[in-house]
Protein backbone atom coordinates (compact mmCIF):
# COMPACT_ATOMS: atom_id res chain seq x y z
CA UNK A 1 0.00 0.00 0.00
CA UNK A 2 2.96 2.29 0.53
CA UNK A 3 3.85 2.66 -3.33
CA UNK A 4 0.27 3.46 -3.75
CA UNK A 5 -0.07 6.01 -0.87
CA UNK A 6 3.24 7.61 -2.67
CA UNK A 7 1.76 8.16 -6.02
CA UNK A 8 -0.71 10.03 -4.81
CA UNK A 9 1.08 12.20 -3.23
CA UNK A 10 3.47 12.31 -6.20
CA UNK A 11 0.15 12.92 -8.39
CA UNK A 12 -1.19 15.60 -5.85
CA UNK A 13 2.70 17.94 -5.98
CA UNK A 14 2.74 17.64 -9.50
CA UNK A 15 -0.92 18.60 -9.97
CA UNK A 16 -0.13 21.34 -7.29
CA UNK A 17 2.98 23.01 -9.21
CA UNK A 18 0.84 22.51 -12.57
CA UNK A 19 -2.34 24.64 -11.41
CA UNK A 20 0.80 27.12 -9.81
CA UNK A 21 1.97 27.45 -12.96
CA UNK A 22 -1.33 27.62 -14.84
CA UNK A 23 -2.76 30.22 -12.33
CA UNK A 24 0.00 32.71 -12.34
CA UNK A 25 0.63 32.64 -15.73
CA UNK A 26 1.07 36.45 -16.66
CA UNK A 27 4.25 35.44 -14.70
CA UNK A 28 5.51 32.20 -15.28
CA UNK A 29 4.90 31.57 -19.14
CA UNK A 30 4.80 35.14 -20.64
CA UNK A 31 7.58 37.23 -19.29
CA UNK A 32 10.72 33.93 -20.34
CA UNK A 33 8.54 34.64 -24.03
CA UNK A 34 8.91 38.44 -24.45
CA UNK A 35 12.42 38.07 -23.09
CA UNK A 36 13.60 35.89 -25.71
CA UNK A 37 11.44 37.28 -28.43
CA UNK A 38 13.65 40.55 -27.48
CA UNK A 39 17.10 38.95 -27.43
CA UNK A 40 15.88 36.93 -31.32
CA UNK A 41 14.93 40.32 -32.92
CA UNK A 42 18.07 42.64 -30.76
CA UNK A 43 20.86 39.69 -31.22
CA UNK A 44 19.29 37.31 -33.78
CA UNK A 45 17.97 40.24 -36.34
CA UNK A 46 20.24 43.14 -35.42
CA UNK A 47 23.36 42.08 -34.41
CA UNK A 48 23.31 39.46 -36.89
CA UNK A 49 23.00 40.85 -39.95
CA UNK A 50 26.71 42.33 -38.78
CA UNK A 51 28.18 39.72 -37.50
CA UNK A 52 26.62 37.45 -40.73
CA UNK A 53 27.43 33.75 -40.66
CA UNK A 54 29.33 31.50 -38.31
CA UNK A 55 30.09 28.57 -40.61
CA UNK A 56 26.99 27.06 -43.25
CA UNK A 57 24.37 29.15 -40.44
CA UNK A 58 23.04 32.58 -40.27
CA UNK A 59 23.60 33.96 -36.70
CA UNK A 60 19.86 33.58 -35.73
CA UNK A 61 20.26 29.71 -36.64
CA UNK A 62 23.06 29.27 -34.45
CA UNK A 63 21.88 31.21 -31.45
CA UNK A 64 18.23 30.34 -31.86
CA UNK A 65 18.69 26.65 -29.70
CA UNK A 66 20.92 28.37 -26.80
CA UNK A 67 18.34 31.15 -26.32
CA UNK A 68 15.40 28.22 -26.25
CA UNK A 69 17.38 26.28 -23.86
CA UNK A 70 18.31 29.54 -21.83
CA UNK A 71 15.06 30.22 -21.41
CA UNK A 72 14.40 26.15 -20.04
CA UNK A 73 17.24 26.38 -17.42
CA UNK A 74 15.74 29.23 -15.94
CA UNK A 75 12.36 28.37 -15.59
CA UNK A 76 13.23 24.83 -14.19
CA UNK A 77 15.34 26.74 -11.67
CA UNK A 78 13.43 29.16 -11.04
CA UNK A 79 9.91 26.98 -10.46
CA UNK A 80 11.43 24.65 -8.26
CA UNK A 81 13.60 27.06 -5.75
CA UNK A 82 10.45 29.60 -5.71
CA UNK A 83 7.79 26.64 -5.01
CA UNK A 84 9.98 24.91 -2.52
CA UNK A 85 11.07 27.50 -0.67
CA UNK A 86 7.37 28.79 -0.01
CA UNK A 87 6.48 25.44 1.06
CA UNK A 88 8.84 25.90 3.65
CA UNK A 89 8.73 29.36 4.48
CA UNK A 90 4.90 29.04 4.61
CA UNK A 91 5.40 25.82 6.56
CA UNK A 92 2.87 23.92 4.16
CA UNK A 93 5.93 21.59 3.85
CA UNK A 94 5.25 20.27 7.31
CA UNK A 95 1.87 18.27 5.86
CA UNK A 96 4.63 16.31 3.50
CA UNK A 97 6.94 15.44 6.51
CA UNK A 98 4.28 14.19 8.55
CA UNK A 99 2.57 12.22 5.91
CA UNK A 100 3.60 8.63 4.75
CA UNK A 101 5.31 10.27 1.76
CA UNK A 102 9.52 9.47 1.02
CA UNK A 103 11.82 12.11 0.60
CA UNK A 104 12.05 10.49 -3.01
CA UNK A 105 8.49 11.39 -3.76
CA UNK A 106 8.79 14.80 -2.60
CA UNK A 107 11.69 15.63 -4.35
CA UNK A 108 10.82 13.53 -7.76
CA UNK A 109 7.16 15.80 -7.28
CA UNK A 110 8.61 19.14 -6.85
CA UNK A 111 11.57 17.88 -10.06
CA UNK A 112 8.22 16.94 -12.41
CA UNK A 113 7.22 20.40 -11.50
CA UNK A 114 10.19 22.46 -12.53
CA UNK A 115 10.48 20.31 -15.63
CA UNK A 116 6.76 20.87 -16.85
CA UNK A 117 7.31 24.60 -16.52
CA UNK A 118 11.01 24.57 -18.81
CA UNK A 119 8.95 22.20 -21.16
CA UNK A 120 6.67 24.53 -21.64
CA UNK A 121 8.30 28.07 -21.98
CA UNK A 122 10.78 25.87 -24.22
CA UNK A 123 7.93 24.71 -26.16
CA UNK A 124 6.59 28.55 -26.41
CA UNK A 125 9.83 30.14 -27.02
CA UNK A 126 10.38 27.78 -29.84
CA UNK A 127 7.14 28.53 -31.30
CA UNK A 128 8.25 32.13 -31.26
CA UNK A 129 11.56 31.59 -32.60
CA UNK A 130 9.72 30.65 -35.86
CA UNK A 131 8.37 34.53 -36.63
CA UNK A 132 12.11 35.21 -37.04
CA UNK A 133 13.59 32.16 -38.48
CA UNK A 134 13.15 28.22 -40.09
CA UNK A 135 14.10 25.90 -37.77
CA UNK A 136 15.94 22.79 -38.83
CA UNK A 137 16.07 19.52 -36.93
CA UNK A 138 19.37 17.52 -36.99
CA UNK A 139 18.54 14.58 -34.60
CA UNK A 140 15.29 15.04 -32.75
CA UNK A 141 15.90 12.38 -30.24
CA UNK A 142 19.19 14.08 -29.22
CA UNK A 143 16.91 17.37 -28.69
CA UNK A 144 14.53 15.75 -26.60
CA UNK A 145 16.77 14.04 -24.65
CA UNK A 146 18.86 17.00 -23.72
CA UNK A 147 16.06 19.61 -23.06
CA UNK A 148 14.49 17.02 -20.90
CA UNK A 149 17.42 16.43 -18.77
CA UNK A 150 18.62 19.83 -18.55
CA UNK A 151 15.21 20.87 -17.12
CA UNK A 152 15.70 17.50 -14.90
CA UNK A 153 19.25 18.73 -13.66
CA UNK A 154 18.12 22.58 -13.41
CA UNK A 155 15.10 21.40 -11.49
CA UNK A 156 17.13 19.69 -9.07
CA UNK A 157 19.61 22.33 -8.38
CA UNK A 158 16.21 24.82 -7.95
CA UNK A 159 15.62 22.11 -5.05
CA UNK A 160 18.89 22.41 -3.88
CA UNK A 161 19.32 25.75 -3.12
CA UNK A 162 16.04 26.07 -1.70
CA UNK A 163 16.76 23.53 0.89
CA UNK A 164 20.12 25.88 2.26
CA UNK A 165 17.91 28.65 1.73
CA UNK A 166 17.03 30.63 4.94
CA UNK A 167 15.37 33.85 3.28
CA UNK A 168 14.00 35.15 0.22
CA UNK A 169 17.55 37.07 -0.47
CA UNK A 170 19.22 33.13 -0.76
CA UNK A 171 16.83 32.01 -3.59
CA UNK A 172 18.24 34.66 -5.76
CA UNK A 173 21.90 34.53 -4.93
CA UNK A 174 22.50 31.48 -7.39
CA UNK A 175 20.69 32.57 -9.89
CA UNK A 176 21.78 35.71 -10.06
CA UNK A 177 26.06 35.17 -9.57
CA UNK A 178 26.28 31.57 -10.94
CA UNK A 179 23.73 30.50 -12.97
CA UNK A 180 23.17 33.77 -15.04
CA UNK A 181 26.94 34.36 -15.78
CA UNK A 182 27.55 30.48 -16.66
CA UNK A 183 24.56 30.61 -18.83
CA UNK A 184 26.31 33.93 -20.76
CA UNK A 185 29.66 31.89 -21.08
CA UNK A 186 28.16 28.62 -22.26
CA UNK A 187 28.35 29.37 -25.93
CA UNK A 188 24.78 30.70 -26.46
CA UNK A 189 26.25 33.59 -28.22
CA UNK A 190 29.34 32.45 -29.51
CA UNK A 191 31.30 29.48 -30.45
CA UNK A 192 33.71 28.45 -28.09
CA UNK A 193 36.20 27.83 -31.16
CA UNK A 194 36.62 31.51 -31.90
CA UNK A 195 37.96 31.88 -28.35
CA UNK A 196 41.64 31.97 -27.61
CA UNK A 197 43.23 28.74 -26.23
CA UNK A 198 43.11 29.96 -23.17
CA UNK A 199 39.67 30.79 -22.80
CA UNK A 200 38.60 27.83 -24.64
CA UNK A 201 40.04 25.59 -21.69
CA UNK A 202 38.30 28.17 -19.35
CA UNK A 203 34.80 27.00 -20.95
CA UNK A 204 35.41 23.28 -20.88
CA UNK A 205 34.99 23.73 -17.28
CA UNK A 206 31.62 25.14 -17.90
CA UNK A 207 28.85 22.76 -17.16
CA UNK A 208 26.18 24.59 -19.24
CA UNK A 209 28.39 24.55 -22.33
CA UNK A 210 27.90 20.74 -22.78
CA UNK A 211 23.91 21.09 -22.55
CA UNK A 212 23.99 24.11 -25.20
CA UNK A 213 26.05 22.65 -27.58
CA UNK A 214 24.20 19.30 -27.06
CA UNK A 215 20.92 20.84 -27.80
CA UNK A 216 22.94 22.92 -30.86
CA UNK A 217 23.70 19.85 -32.12
CA UNK A 218 20.21 18.16 -32.38
CA UNK A 219 18.88 21.05 -34.32
CA UNK A 220 22.28 21.78 -36.43
CA UNK A 221 24.43 19.37 -36.97
CA UNK A 222 27.04 20.85 -35.21
CA UNK A 223 28.85 21.03 -31.84
CA UNK A 224 32.16 22.33 -30.05
CA UNK A 225 32.23 19.24 -27.47
CA UNK A 226 32.50 15.41 -27.52
CA UNK A 227 28.43 14.48 -27.79
CA UNK A 228 29.21 11.18 -25.78
CA UNK A 229 30.50 12.68 -22.97
CA UNK A 230 28.06 15.23 -22.75
CA UNK A 231 25.42 12.56 -22.34
CA UNK A 232 27.21 11.43 -19.98
CA UNK A 233 27.91 14.56 -17.69
CA UNK A 234 24.38 15.27 -17.74
CA UNK A 235 23.23 12.20 -16.41
CA UNK A 236 26.12 12.11 -14.29
CA UNK A 237 25.38 14.97 -12.46
CA UNK A 238 21.68 14.64 -12.69
CA UNK A 239 22.21 11.75 -10.44
CA UNK A 240 24.52 13.03 -8.28
CA UNK A 241 21.93 16.40 -7.43
CA UNK A 242 18.80 13.45 -6.99
CA UNK A 243 21.03 11.91 -4.37
CA UNK A 244 22.02 14.92 -2.40
CA UNK A 245 18.83 16.01 -2.55
CA UNK A 246 17.11 12.91 -1.14
CA UNK A 247 19.94 12.56 1.47
CA UNK A 248 19.07 15.97 2.51
CA UNK A 249 15.58 15.23 2.73
CA UNK A 250 16.18 12.61 4.84
CA UNK A 251 17.93 14.18 7.40
CA UNK A 252 15.70 16.98 7.52
CA UNK A 253 18.16 19.81 6.33
CA UNK A 254 16.73 23.11 6.05
CA UNK A 255 13.52 22.00 6.95
CA UNK A 256 13.10 20.62 10.65
CA UNK A 257 14.46 22.72 13.32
Amino acid sequence: MMWKQNFTSLQTIVRREWIRIIRIWVQTLIPPVITMALYFLIFGELVGRQIGKIGDFTYIEFIVPGLIMMSVITNSYNNVVSSFFSSKFQKNIEELLVSPTSPYTIVIGYTFGGVVRGLFVGALVTLTSLFFTNLRFHNPFVILFTVLMTSILFSLGGFFNALFAKKFDDVTIIPTFILTPLTYLGGVFYSVSNLPVFWQTVSYCNPILYMVNLFRYGFIGVTDVNLYFSFGFIILLSSLLFYINVRLMKTGYGIRN
